[in-house]
Parts: structure tokens; sequence; C-alpha cells
């Protein structure tokens, strides 16, 4: 026994040295010279290689908010595009590369519906239409057959692709009946249409839900401190919010057993004092999971002190969108990777969502309302062939790498004109977003713990690092 265990102390077990990380990279520049261009892996980095540089320190120890994902709005535009304008391979090839992860493809996990009609769709509508305008308090003119004809087909579409796909629901207005101007367009909510609209959404999200379409987060009005005269629309007050979220929804939800969760305000930067005003409500502030924002006015600093008020609230960017009235590439680029993908996030948001996912070579189609709004992509109406846009790699950046479940982690907001925002992927991968707001290209160093990396990005121009 003694001769074996000395012949077993004798051997010398030679195990495989731990490869070394690498820092993998894809840039996108304002001049479209690289879109998503993959640089070519690269080792650490020792001390020499990067002193003096400046330094993008990455903390995994400084934990935030879990993210959600990353996406664009299912409108009916959208969704009659797809069905409509392209070939049953297209419709396939595009839906995989917008929500799947294989081949490149964005793995957008976050995407929104309209409940009823919004400007992007063909015609003006809500989902209780009534002869002559007539009350249904009993919802008996309810449908989905609206939705079922090009949206919910395609969300359906999309989760076969991404389970984890999650989805949110807004409605542009509430049934014509229900409302003080008789009309979807303009008016507010009549006190006494409140029961009967709590109703109304209890029915919408189980009858979603029986034809395969989850509404995992809820918006009771879209932009509810804008009244469009041209397309539905719907004022209502923050006070009024705050009785319909504790007085009539939750109740509806309790009996229902529905477990969406519900955003109040979806609408501007501009003014956070309306989201306060619903959340000091003491039910509305019970029943409520978090703020959804919009992106047209104010700035996306707005979201820090509603944030700070109410730190166990969830924050997401819900909708903005590009257009004709920002047209280049690099000034819209630039913007929407800084307030959109780095500010939003770095101000709590899990979810970031663009507006339309899909528009035709017109920016429609769409009845009233927005005429040169910018999609995520563009489908030529006669062939069916894709053309994407700024949008599209913008949010691409974020979501291809950062996963459903990725926690936000430490770095730097700003190094010189880099601006940054970091994470960490459940499987511990780290994703850095990095960019670069000036007029030069910057050498910079990437620390992660004893880890150095180097790394250099273009002028005008963005880019993932992943390791």
């Amino acid at each position: 026994m003694r001769k074996l265990c000395t012949a077993v102390a004798a051997l010398t077990i030679a195990f495989p040295a731990a490869a070394a990380p690498k820092l993998r990279a894809w840039v996108t520049t304002g001049d479209k010279s690289q879109l998503m261009a993959a640089r070519a892996p690269s080792g650490p980095a020792s001390a020499k290689a990067v002193e003096g540089l400046p330094l993008i320190a990455v903390d995994p120890n400084e934990r935030h908010q879990t993210i959600v994902g990353f996406g664009a709005a299912i409108t009916d535009a959208s969704a009659w595009l797809i069905q409509n304008r392209m070939s049953p391979a297209q419709r396939d090839a595009l839906l995989r590369e917008l929500f799947g992860r294989a081949n490149g493809g964005l793995g957008f996990s976050f995407t929104r519906v309209t409940i009823g009609a919004s400007d992007f769709s063909l015609d003006h509508y809500s989902l209780d239409e009534t002869p002559n305008g007539a009350p249904d308090p009993k919802l008996e003119h309810f449908s989905l057959a609206r939705p079922e004809q090009f949206v919910f087909p395609t969300v359906r579409a999309a989760l076969k692709i991404n389970p984890d796909l999650k989805v949110m629901h807004s409605p542009w207005s509430a049934p014509a009946w229900m409302k003080t101007t008789g009309s979807l367009v303009k008016g507010e909510l009549k006190p006494e249409a409140y029961p009967v609209y709590a109703d109304f959404f209890g029915r919408y999200i189980k009858g979603a839900a029986k034809v395969g379409v989850p509404v995992d987060y809820l918006s009771i009005q879209n932009e509810p401190d804008f009244e469009p005269d041209n397309y539905p629309g719907m004022r209502w007050k923050p006070e009024g919010r705050a009785r319909f979220f504790g007085e009539n929804l939750a109740p509806v939800f309790q009996r229902e057993g529905i477990a969406t969760k519900v955003l109040d305000w979806d609408h501007n930067w501009d003014k956070p004092e309306q989201p306060m005003t619903v959340l000091a409500d003491p039910k509305a502030n019970a029943f409520l999971t978090g703020v959804a924002w919009h992106c047209y006015k104010g700035d996306v600093s707005a979201q820090e002190p509603v944030r700070a008020a109410h730190p166990d609230k969830e924050v997401f960017l819900t909708e903005c969108s590009g257009g004709e009235f920002a047209p280049k590439f690099d000034d819209s680029f630039s913007w929407m990777m800084e307030n959109l993908i780095i500010g939003s996030t770095r101000g709590g948001s899990r979810g970031v969502l663009m507006w339309n996912l899909a528009l035709d070579e017109g920016f429609g189609p769409h009845n009233g309302g927005c005429g040169d709004c910018r999609p995520v992509v563009t489908i030529n109406s006669q062939t069916g062939a894709v053309t994407r846009t700024q949008e599209y790699y913008a949010f691409g950046h974020a979501s291809r790498f950062v996963k459903p479940g990725a926690t936000r982690i430490g770095s730097p907001a700003k190094v010189g004109e880099l601006r940054t925002v970091a994470f960490e992927n459940r499987d511990g991968g780290r994703v850095l977003l990095v960019l670069n707001t000036g007029k030069a290209p910057a050498s910079f160093a990437i620390s992660d713990g004893a880890r150095r990396f180097k790394a250099i990005l273009p002028a005008r121009s963005a880019g993932t690092f992943t390791w």
C-alpha cells in the first residue's frame, strides 16, 4: 500500500491552462462604413499597453435593475405590412432576424401593441363598436376580431421564435361611447364609465391570453396629457388615473385573478409630476408596478427623481420614434444610443421600445398623426424587400447581446467624450456599450477586476464589447 501511494504521489498530472478571456467587439460608425461590424477578438492587454489611456472600469459588484428587453411596437401598420406585403418566406426570415438570436438575429424580447386603433392603423376603430354609439355597459359588442386579423398572428409568430418575448399593451382611446366627445378623437373618459372600462381591460387581458397573446404589461392610456386632433386619443388627468387604478382596476384584477403588471404615465419626460401625483395615492401606489416614459419632450434625466422617490417601482421607456425630422444617420443614431440605450437604462429602465417595428417606403400606412416617422425596418410595399434603419442598428447593439434577465452593473456614465453602460448576462458574460460622441477616434482601456483590455472607437460611433 505504501509503495502504491508513493507511486501515485510521484505522478505529475498536467491540466490545460484556462483560456485567457477574449474581448469581442461590434461597431457602427456614423458614416455607415461599419454597421454592427464584428472585429477580430483580442486578448487582455498588459498594464504598459493601456498606461495613460482613459479607463472604463466595469464593476460587476455594483448591481442595478434586471433587463426585460429591447424592441419595438407591432403596430397595426407593422403587422399589416408583415402579413400582407411579404411572402411567407420573407415574413419568416424577417421575424427570425428581429426576434431570434441565431445567425446574428437581434433577439428583440420586448414589444408593444395597441388596444384598438392608433395613428398607425388603416382606420379608426375600438374593440367595442356599438350601433349609433349607444352605451354598452355589459360589453356585449366587445370583440378581438380586429387584432386577430394581423397583430395577434404576428405576435404569436414572434413568440414562437422567442418565447422570452414580453408584450406590453396600450390603448389610444376608450371606446367612443365611454367618452365626453362621443368620438375616438379627443375627449376624456366619463366618470360613470370607470367601472365598465375596468371590466373592459379584464375582458381584453383574459381574451388575449385565450388566443395565445400574453398581456405582460399594461398601460391604461397612451400619452394621457395629449389630445390629438386627427387620430384616437384621450386626456386623462393624474387624479383620475389614480382613482381608476385603486378603486376600479385593482378590484377587477383581484376578482379575475389577473397578474398583468400595470404601468402609469406612458408619456414624455417633460412632466414627471404626473406619475408622481399618481404614485402619491396609496391605493394606486399599492397596485402599480411602475412608470413608462416616452422621449418626445423633456430629458431622460427626468426618470431619475421619480425612480429615486419610488425605488420599488419598475421603469420602462415605451415609445420613441425617429423620422425625417431627424434624417441624418450619424446624428439620430448617436442621439438614440446616448439617450435611449445608454441614458434610459442608466436611469433604471428595464425595457426600451421604439415605436413602429416596420413601415413602408412612404412611412405608412397611417391614418392621421405622424407622416414621416421612421421604423426599425422599412418594408417595400411592392416587393417585400427590407431596408434597415439607424434604429435597427442602435437597438441591435443592445438587444443582440444584452439578454433577458441580464443585470445592469457598474460603469462610468462619462469618460471624456465616451458614454457607457454595462451589463452582466445570467451566464456571467459581460456586455459593455460605449458611444464615442467626439469628432476624433478614441482609444481607451476597459478594466474588469484585474483584467485589462485595449479598445478603440472611430469618431461618432458606438461599440458593443463582450467578454
